[in-house]
């Protein structure tokens, strides 16, 4: 049981360091400075909740094989394979809008994306507080309010969006018929997931799917904005198998740790 409790607990860790890394490629970047900061602040959250993770991960793995990891390993010395987040967390900043791999972001695709993850997110702290792991209860518990304002801050920014001009309300559109089909990713249970659900460590996503919807369509109303059809294919990020994207995130974001291992300053 400790293996699935383990890989559960590394795909939340990865989601949060994944989307935490994309996030805060706005530093510096934002299209407001205002904006610059929450994004910044926001990142700084999602890597926060990751250490929690990895750290919590290491204690884990420590009780199956007695290694002795840091959140560090985990997030600088894992290979692309090894990392268990959703798709969607590792997707640039340019979506279907996009003329070529070196355009300018669209800042629509990054709010669009976190208001996706983040109404999930919302609804899996909340389960996750009552979960049998006293440690990772401890972690909802913490998260639960900084996802709240990371979901108030999207939404406010999709209404904004798809009810300001019509170029703003195309962008949301685009933005939203790209990423929606990755969604299903979420409420695809795996043996993982069924697991830790049988030993009360965490409720299966699929269970509050409708709840997610349901603050879906609230927002896509206001914003006057259509949610896509929904799609066959189910992305495969949390089994390892990723976009073309992740490994050049990796790249960046290992780079400086894998050339000096070992370092402090």
């Amino acid at each position: 049981m400790i293996q699935e409790h383990l890989a559960y607990v590394l795909r939340l860790a990865d989601n949060a360091l994944i989307l935490g890394q994309r996030n805060a490629e706005w530093c510096s970047h934002g299209p407001a400075l205002e904006e610059d900061i929450a994004l910044a602040n926001i990142s700084l959250d999602l890597i926060g909740q990751a250490r929690l993770l990895y750290t919590h991960a290491a204690t884990l793995e420590s009780e199956l094989n007695g290694s002795k990891k840091t959140e560090d390993d985990y997030a600088y010395f894992r290979t692309e394979r090894e990392f268990a987040n959703y798709t969607i967390a590792e997707l640039p900043h340019f979506g279907p809008l996009a003329g070529t791999t070196r355009t300018e972001r669209d800042y629509a695709v990054t709010i669009v994306r976190n208001f996706l993850y983040s109404a999930l997110m919302l609804e899996v702290w909340n389960a996750l507080q009552t979960s049998s792991d006293a440690q990772l209860a401890a972690i909802a518990a913490k998260s639960i309010k900084e996802t709240r304002y990371h979901l108030h801050h999207a939404r406010d920014w999709l209404v904004r969006f798809g009810d300001g001009t019509a170029e703003s309300h195309r962008r949301a559109q685009a933005a939203l018929d790209y990423l929606m089909p990755y969604t299903r990713e979420f409420f695809a249970t795996d043996a993982i997931e069924q697991a830790v659900a049988d030993a009360g460590i965490a409720p299966l996503a699929s269970e509050f799917e409708a709840a997610w919807r349901d603050q879906l369509a609230s927002a896509f109303d206001e914003a006057t904005l259509k949610a896509p059809a929904d799609v066959q294919h189910i992305s495969t990020g949390k089994h390892g198998e990723h976009s073309e994207h992740m490994g050049y995130l990796l790249a960046e974001m290992q780079s400086l740790a894998r050339q000096h291992p070992g370092a402090s300053w």
